[in-house]
């Protein structure tokens, strides 16, 4: 169970530091203890990335989640200790984040769950102790390469299958291109997704850009989100995944598909690359060095990022060239819906943070209890790509790094036993189209407005009323901009 002080929003403020120099603003928070990691940025095996984003954070549960032996990660920090308890002072009260991606009166000091991962007996380390088995590492191994391989073909394809339709139409018919690309771009984003859990480092960062291949999300923002604050923090109010998607329900319902196409559809076209512009203009205003260490570092990522922009606006420029414009959109219209509505078909996100449930202050034991595992075709091994990385789902987040989703396969055996010791009820995967995604159309799509619900609205006036109409056009308008969005 998550252990945050028992007080009102309302009540909540931030203690005064105490007498005496006030804390460094270089701090990393790990088991209420401040560190100062700036010299460990450029060090970190996992890549400096995940260093310089995580300042003035509490890492308990990333350090505790995302490496096989966190104890000996403990003991290395200890040369980086500051010999003081953390303060408040020392937490971002946003994360360093974007002020929107959360709700009202969020405090990170406050709101960041509490776990520990020193208890020898939890189901964490139980899998883990498992997974040194010689026979299961071996396997592992082999199946990350098969995934690679298989992403190799899919890259293949994908350039294949836009090459023949440019070539000619003939050779390429419209609903096999069509349906061919929902397919190799939800793949690729698949592989995208799992890249921005592996080290960064090398051309895995210019690797991990696959994730925008599917128009959803700009991998270079939403690595952050998605591996540093989703994961450890599943389904609390640091889990800004709960909130990136929703944004969209300010929109009244009618117009809420068409203008939401439209906002990504400038996303695609402008947004993303203003979005990258900004981030490099605060990179540089932070200092390289406190989030990349050096200029080598740093450049890898930001390559690999606007490649893939340039990559996908440069498609749009080659099909409407070609007379085949239509072709492209139908493709991008299909592929952002479905790839939308699988990037938060993984958890309950319909659900309201306060109305989830749990009674362990096992990490691992939450993890399971509030992922699902996804099924589309129902073979773990098509679906680990069809769903964008998300059938063995309950193992990549008790095991996030993890480099592979056939690595996930070889590994749900192992959690799911060890999982019954603890009577955790294994359930089975839950389909995309016939579960999942019928409720999301029920809550994103034919949902009322926000401002609808909030004011008691009727139909006409969620639809007419000079706020809601003026809210669709500044939602398209952020769409091109890239500014306040994601």
């Amino acid at each position: 169970m998550t252990d945050r002080p028992d007080v009102e929003e309302r009540e909540f403020r931030r203690p005064p530091a105490p007498e005496g120099p006030p804390p460094v603003s270089n701090v990393w928070v790990y088991n209420g203890k401040a560190y100062d990691l700036s010299d460990w940025i450029s060090k970190h095996p996992g890549g400096e990335f995940f260093i310089g984003r995580t300042k003035n954070r509490d890492i308990t549960s990333i350090i505790g989640s995302y490496h096989k032996n966190p104890e000996g990660i403990a003991k290395l920090i200890e040369r980086y200790a500051l010999k003081r308890d953390a303060l408040p002072e020392d937490i971002h009260p946003k994360a360093n984040a974007p002020d929107f991606l959360f709700k009202e009166g969020f405090d990170s000091w406050r709101d960041t769950p509490k776990y520990r991962f020193d208890n020898k007996e939890d189901l964490l380390h139980k899998v883990k102790k498992r997974l040194k088995e010689p026979d299961l590492a071996a396997r592992i191994k082999r199946m990350d390469k098969a995934f690679n391989i298989v992403v190799v073909m899919l890259a293949i394809a994908y350039f294949a299958v836009q090459g023949l339709r440019l070539w000619d139409t003939s050779w390429m018919p419209l609903p096999v291109f069509v349906i061919a690309m929902v397919l190799l771009r939800s793949s690729l984003a698949g592989f995208g997704h799992y890249a921005i859990h592996r080290a960064q480092k090398g051309m895995n960062k210019i690797y991990t850009n696959a994730f925008d291949l599917n128009y959803v999300a700009l991998a270079f923002v939403t690595a952050d989100g998605h591996a540093l604050l989703h994961h450890p923090h599943t389904q609390s109010e640091v889990d800004i995944k709960k909130n990136v998607f929703t944004m969209m329900m300010q929109i009244p319902r009618l117009y809420r598909v068409p203008v939401h196409t439209i906002h990504k559809f400038g996303h695609t076209l402008t947004g993303m690359v203003i979005r990258l512009l900004d981030v490099c203009r605060l990179t540089r205003k932070v200092g390289i060095k406190d989030m990349y260490g050096t200029w080598g570092g740093a450049l890898p990522h930001f390559i690999g990022s606007f490649g893939v922009r340039f990559l996908l606006i440069a498609e749009l420029v080659a099909f409407t060239l070609a007379g085949d414009f239509w072709a492209w959109a139908l493709q991008f219209v299909i592929s952002l819906w479905i790839s939308t509505f699988l990037v938060v078909a993984s958890h309950d996100f319909e659900v309201e943070t306060e109305d989830l449930h749990t009674d362990t202050d096992d990490w691992a034991i939450n993890q399971l209890e509030q992922a699902y595992d996804l099924k589309v075709v129902s073979n773990r091994y098509v679906d680990c790509f069809l769903s964008a990385g998300l059938s063995s789902h309950r193992v990549h987040h008790v095991l996030p790094y993890q480099r592979s989703g056939f690595a996930n396969i070889a590994t749900e055996d192992v959690l799911r036993e060890e999982a019954e010791k603890f009577g955790v009820e294994w359930l089975p995967a839950k389909s995309f189209f016939t579960d999942r995604f019928p409720k999301q159309i029920r809550t994103y799509v034919l949902a009322p407005s926000d401002e609808a619900k909030k004011n008691n609205w009727g139909f006409a006036r969620e639809h007419f009323s000079p706020s809601a109409l003026k809210g669709c056009g500044v939602y398209m308008v952020q769409g091109f901009t890239g500014i306040g969005t994601v």
